[in-house]
Order: structure tokens, then C-alpha cells, then sequence
């Protein structure tokens, strides 16, 4: 499910990113506000974080199939990352992101129930704290 929400997170940042380079306000692009800007720059670092986690997971899981908690602090922070880059983007779109006129809807939906999907982010959570206490 990494994989997953990592793609939904890349795909609600390109979301925001393009709407906030098309919609202007005040006879310009949104994206040329501060506060717009620094949402984008945000969760496109958030997802790029999640995006070398993931990909660090794979390598060591493909070492050690046993190091499940190398996945479980992937996991966590992809699904972290998305459903915070698809409330931002979400907001940016403002009002319109709430209408199925645009992907941004569907992806805020699935990124939350993504959740659902992999179990409550507090066992990931217990499973990253028990290895980084030497826990079995």
C-alpha cells in the first residue's frame, strides 16, 4: 500500500500545482501567492521524503524479508504524506476541490480510505517504536 499512497500523493501535489497555475486571483496565477506556494512546496517535499522511503524499504526488504519495520515506517509516512497532500490540494482548489469536477475530490476520498485499507496508523506506529526500542 506504500506504493499506492505515494501515488496518490504525487498525483494530488501535480493536482494542486496545476490548478494553482491556472486559476488566477487579482489578475494572477494563485501559485504566484506565498501562501499557495509554500502548500506546494510543502507536500511536494513530504511526498518526496515519502517517495525515498519507499524505495529504501523495497531495497532492504529485498535484503531482509524479515525487517518488516523498515516497511511499516514506509508505509506510514506515504499514507501520512498523501492524505496531507490531498487536503492541501484540496484546499487550494477552495470550493471547487469539494465537486467531482475535478480529480483532487476523488483523490482526497482515496487517500483516506487508504487508512481503512492497511489497518489503524497506530499499529504501523507500535511496530516503528518496538524496533527502534530493539523490540522483536
Amino acid at each position: 500500500y506504500a506504493g499506492v499512497a505515494l501515488g496518490l500523493g504525487r498525483a494530488a501535489v501535480a493536482e494542486g500545482a496545476s490548478y494553482a497555475g491556472t486559476r488566477t486571483q487579482f489578475g494572477r496565477p494563485i501559485a504566484d501567492f506565498q501562501a499557495i506556494s509554500f502548500k506546494l512546496a510543502d507536500i511536494a517535499t513530504e511526498v518526496d521524503a515519502a517517495r525515498l522511503l519507499v524505495h529504501d524499504a523495497a531495497r532492504a526488504l529485498a535484503a531482509d524479508p524479515d525487517d518488516v519495520s523498515v516497511a511499516a515506517r514506509a508505509l506510514l509516512l506515504a499514507n501520512d504524506a498523501a492524505k496531507r497532500a490531498a487536503d492541501e490540494a484540496l484546499q487550494i482548489h477552495g470550493g471547487y476541490g469539494y465537486t467531482r469536477d475535478f480529480p483532487v475530490e476523488r483523490l482526497w476520498r482515496d487517500a483516506r480510505a487508504l487508512s481503512a485499507l492497511e489497518g489503524p496508523p497506530e499499529t504501523l506506529a507500535l511496530e516503528v517504536a518496538q524496533a527502534a526500542l530493539g523490540g522483536p
